[in-house]
């Protein structure tokens, strides 16, 4: 609309004939109608609110953003309609540049911005209303949600990878002492010959559980190292019923000692998978080990197979004390534990199998009844596939 044009009509509604007046009016629609076609097109929130914070008009992308309509919007108090705008369109008459959080109909990031509007000196209808005390606002409102997220999951990468990096370090300088021990273990192995058979047989005995222990340690130390390097999958065709018994074999002394019950549910009609054998066992082996250490002494860990037409479930369900609702959004972090001696690595290096082989681990806790971990396999393991080269369907 040109700038004036209103005053002008105004000023000469008196000396204009009724033919004239339709035209102008029709004039003012057409206008009215291109300035709305062009609001309601573009992907940002256009709102315009009186010195009241009453809404006297929102575009298409703000109801949108707040589940509403512009019906029923249209003259309440924006606080009614929206509320966490109040404050910032009636606190200040200068230029406010916020964020806010949406929750409904969709969890959405916004940062909007708002400004006086019909205030400059040598507009007459800004000065009119500056003289009443009546200022519009206007609210600009963008959706930063991809933005954030981007972001937060760059910064996420970055901080996983350098927790990787570090534990790798630290894994590997653990493997040196572990070697210079199996080594000496061996010396003293053959020395114990010139000894008394007495004493030599006692002796051995120790040694080899030592031996057997730092064995043991290394081989822990090795699947860790692959588990959290990027590596490619050493696919083999496996059991998943068998893995599952065989880690529950490898941790039997600690499951015992914390007088654990372990109930097998497993579906012997459970097709066998494709998967890295070394690095599913670790995920077993942590998964297991939490929930054994969750129940302290006693209870019940059970573990169940079952398959579907697409996809192979391994279920993992304790009745330890579960997990706080304020720590389920971070039980995924890089060094966040509940335990005081925990690493805080162990579910970090699940769901990085799980990505790996195509899966997906999903966790569910109720405080006071446990926790149950699902591992989701495809029935097809595709860690990755090349996408159709768009320029050649484009040539053809």
């Amino acid at each position: 609309m040109k700038r004036g044009f209103l005053e002008k009509l105004l000023e000469r509604i008196q000396r204009v004939d009724p033919g004239e007046l339709q035209g102008y009016l029709e004039e003012l629609a057409r206008e009215k109608g291109f300035l709305e076609t062009i609001f309601n097109a573009i992907f940002e929130g256009v709102i315009v609110t009186d010195s009241e914070g009453k809404i006297l008009y929102l575009n298409r992308a703000a109801c949108t953003f707040f589940g509403i309509d512009e019906e029923s919007g249209t003259g309440r108090p924006i606080g009614e309609v929206i509320r966490g705008l109040e404050a910032a369109v009636s606190a200040t008459t200068e230029t406010a540049n916020r964020e806010l959080e949406v929750f409904y109909p969709q969890h959405r990031f916004l940062n909007y911005y708002v400004v006086p509007l019909m205030v400059e000196a040598d507009d007459k209808r800004g000065a009119k209303l500056k003289e009443r005390g009546i200022i519009l606002r206007g609210i600009i409102l963008r959706d930063v949600t991809e933005p954030r997220r981007t972001t937060r999951a760059t910064i996420e990468s970055e901080r996983v990878s350098a927790v990787t990096l570090l534990a790798a370090g630290v894994a590997h300088e653990i493997g040196n002492p572990l070697n210079s021990l199996d080594i000496h273990l061996q010396l003293m192995t053959r020395r114990l010959k010139k000894l008394p058979t007495r004493a030599r047989t006692e002796l051995e005995k120790s040694i080899s559980v030592a031996r057997h222990e730092v064995a043991r340690l290394d081989q822990i130390v090795t699947q860790f190292l692959r588990a959290i390097r990027p590596q490619s999958l050493k696919l083999s065709l496996e059991n998943i019923n068998r893995l599952i018994e065989g880690s529950i074999a490898f941790l039997q002394v600690e499951i015992s000692n914390r007088d654990v019950l372990v109930e097998l549910e497993l579906d012997r009609s459970v097709p066998a998978l494709r998967v890295d054998r070394d690095q599913i066992r670790q995920a077993f082996y942590n998964i297991i080990r939490n929930a054994v250490q969750a129940m302290k002494t006693g209870g019940i860990l059970r573990v169940r197979t079952e398959a579907d037409e697409s996809h192979i479930f391994v279920i993992f369900s304790d009745t330890g004390p579960g997990i706080p609702m304020n720590d389920m959004a971070r039980i995924f972090e890089p060094y966040f534990t509940t335990k005081e001696s925990g690493s805080g690595l162990g579910l970090m290096i699940v769901q990085r199998v799980m990505q790996a082989h195509g899966g997906e681990i999903g966790i569910e806790s109720t405080e006071g009844k446990g926790v149950t971990v699902v591992l989701r396999f495809p029935r097809t393991i595709q860690p990755a596939r090349f996408l159709p080269d768009k320029s050649a369907q484009a040539s053809q």
